[in-house]
């Protein structure tokens, strides 16, 4: 029997749910372009319920311990005395939301002697160290396209935030006022202005979708070039590199994965060639852009606007300089945890760990590492090397 170690962020400060707002989600079968959505044997939770919670455990207590597995769920994740360095050693299987990420670095790799098994619970793997999994032969897999479309209404509700000022008008509402003038001496209307995005897969594409109803100029830049045909349909401009088009751009917004050549790729000289007064929003990961570049480009007018749903580390400490940086709209990443995409990932978790227990092969495109070297989904999108 294994041992699968479980890190997800903690109940809500009033307790858990006993009660929902809505009674349920649509379901979703397919997405965009014809994958199907997870399709695990059975699911142990009603759709719509918090699962990415301890108490939530992703809907998997009863079918782990079920089988006779050791199922440890845990928020602790930080420092040497925590649970989940503690519980690591001997597990075999861990699962961890980008949200709450389980840093599994190449030290835990090397000290987790019975690990096989790195499930991502969401998208996005970098919270894995993937070359230290590759030369330790650790199978790494995520439920691929579970929350992109989530992710790509976020992105476009803080573009919105940003250029009509909308943070700045609600506090005037809550702090009982009606200054008019305040709010909308920075406050402008997206028709029209040049929108790029830094990265075009399903996430970027998603956000390209959405905007094109909005009459702006759309750009993107990507390793992987779009089909003609998607290019022509939205009057997508591309671009070979990031500063070729940050250059045009009054809205970037980046949704490139965390991997060597985009570490730290917003930092001061890239952000130095945009427009003065341009917006960046990321929700990609927090380490593309240097932290201290964005406060500086803040507080000296060359950002009009920050938003972003990740940072570096997360949980961000209280002194994060992103938290009291001028015009930002920062939320503490749960762009791609709504209810509606829990269900998904958590249903895709189980599909890989039912794969996983019965020796049957994970789908090609939730495997990131497979058989000591970059798979599937991970062939596509994550460069060899590590970040520091």
């Amino acid at each position: 029997m294994a041992k699968v170690l479980c890190v997800l962020y903690d109940d809500p400060v009033a307790g858990y749910p006993k009660s929902y707002a809505r009674d349920g989600i649509p379901k979703i079968e397919r997405y965009p372009g014809g994958q199907t959505t997870p399709t695990p044997r059975q699911i142990d939770f009603k759709p719509g319920e918090l699962l990415g919670s301890v108490s939530g455990g992703l809907g998997l207590y009863k079918f782990l311990e079920g089988l006779g597995h050791t199922f440890v769920v845990t928020s602790d994740k930080e420092g040497t005395t925590s649970v989940f360095e503690r519980e690591l050693p001997d597990a075999e299987i861990v699962i961890s939301q980008p949200f709450w990420p389980a840093y599994l670095t190449a030290e835990r790799i090397a000290k987790a002697k019975k690990l096989k098994l790195a499930i991502t619970a969401g998208i996005g793997s970098d919270h894995v160290d993937l070359q230290a999994a590759i030369e330790h032969g650790v199978t790494v897999a995520e439920v691929t396209y579970s929350n992109s479309i989530s992710v790509s209404e976020h992105v476009v509700m803080m573009i919105l935030s940003l250029v009509r000022n909308y943070i700045p008008s609600y506090k005037w509402v809550i702090d009982g006022g009606w200054n008019i003038a305040d709010c909308v001496s920075s406050s402008y209307d997206l028709e029209a202005m040049e929108v790029g995005t830094v990265g075009s897969g399903r996430i970027g594409l998603g956000v390209l979708r959405r905007l094109k109803p909005f009459d702006v100029k759309l750009h993107y830049t990507d390793r992987h070039r779009l089909p003609e045909d998607v290019e022509k349909d939205l009057k997508l401009t591309y671009h070979p590199n990031a500063e070729s088009m940050v250059r045009v751009c009054d809205v970037v917004t980046i949704n490139a994965p965390l991997h060597p050549e985009t570490e730290h790729l917003f930092n001061d000289a890239l952000i130095d060639k945009m427009k003065r007064g341009a917006y960046l929003v990321n929700t990609a990961r927090g380490k593309i852009c240097d932290r201290d570049a964005v406060v500086r480009a803040l507080k000296s007018g060359k950002l009009a606007g920050y938003a972003g749903d990740v940072w570096f580390p997360q949980p961000a400490p209280r002194d994060h300089p992103w938290r009291t940086m001028p015009h930002h709209g920062m939320t503490p990443h749960t762009s791609g945890t709504s209810l509606s995409a829990q269900a998904r990932y958590a249903a895709g978790t189980r599909e890989i760990l039912e794969c996983w227990f019965e020796g049957r092969p994970i789908r090609e495109e939730y495997l990131i590492v497979d058989s000591g070297k970059l798979a599937g989904t991970g062939a596509h999108s994550y460069s060899v090397g590590k970040t520091a």
